[in-house]
């Protein structure tokens, strides 16, 4: 039997201008530590307004196959374009404002939306950011492989950031019956979003429009994961992060390692002191 957890992912859809599968894990939240959640979606209009950040950090990665970028915006004076295949990673810290719109009208960004926790040391820290340009994110290729490697390490391949949190997230493209091994080291809490096609994860297929994926929880010892799309090609995001074991106050778009730290967030943001968008 393989040592995996199945998470169920939730749908949502905000009109016709936003779908996503959300992984929010509830009961589940210890074995995807450090992530607090993943919304892999399709946006095509405004769907959120200007809201707060504070405790954790909001990561946008979008997928080669979006039809437009993602204006970003924040209270920090940063206004870029996040590119087809680019991340943009935003360490809220003791809080920003941010925004996200597609940037061609009319058009579908296809990407997910990647809540990370910081370190309770970092938490109460000044926000900054960090960008990722498509053409430089590492790849590897093998025949009928080929793996983006926007955050950490694989095979060789690294990731020019150096995130708060410490996380690796694959983009792991298969053409039909090709497979992959991704090793995971000791310590680490994995999980594999399949994003489309079939794909078997450890024996076991998954699919891109099922709202299901499986959860490696952390072991002593390196765990290798096996990938091999069937049914034709297939995608799947692969992320792995060393958790944090620290607890999780949540309110709305905040969340913090104490109530007392989560009490002065909230303060702090309904006086004015994460600033606003220009």
């Amino acid at each position: 039997m393989s040592g995996f957890a199945i998470a169920r992912l939730q749908r949502s859809n905000r009109g016709s201008h936003f779908r996503a599968l959300g992984l929010h894990p509830g009961e589940m939240a210890g074995l995807i530590d450090p992530f607090l959640g993943v919304d892999h979606s399709w946006i095509s209009g405004p769907t959120f307004p200007p809201h707060p950040h504070a405790g954790f950090s909001a990561v946008s990665y979008l997928f080669l196959d979006a039809e437009t970028g993602i204006d970003n915006r924040d209270s920090l004076g940063t206004r870029n374009l996040i590119r087809p295949g680019g991340l943009h990673w935003t360490a809220a810290g003791r809080g920003v404002v941010h925004e996200e719109v597609p940037a061609g009208i009319g058009k579908t960004t296809h990407m997910m939306q990647i809540f990370v926790n910081l370190p309770s040391v970092r938490q109460g820290d000044a926000p900054f950011t960090l960008s990722l340009a498509p053409e430089d994110v590492p790849v590897g290729s093998r025949p009928g492989v080929r793996v983006r490697v926007p955050l950490g390490e694989f095979a060789g391949a690294r990731s020019p950031l150096t995130p708060p949190t410490d996380v690796t997230l694959l983009d792991v493209s298969l053409e039909a019956d090709a497979e992959r091994i991704v090793l995971v080291e000791a310590e680490r809490n994995a999980f594999v979003m399949p994003v489309h096609g079939t794909v078997m994860v450890d024996g076991e297929p998954f699919d891109g429009d099922a709202p299901r994926l499986p959860i490696f929880p952390a072991l002593t010892e390196p765990r290798a994961i096996a990938l091999r799309a069937v049914q034709g090609n297939a995608k799947v995001a692969v992320f792995t992060g060393r958790p944090l074991r620290q607890p999780v106050h949540w309110r709305g778009p905040m969340a913090m390692a104490s109530a007392d730290a989560l009490a002065r967030a909230l303060t702090a943001y309904q006086n004015g002191d994460f600033g606003a968008l220009e």
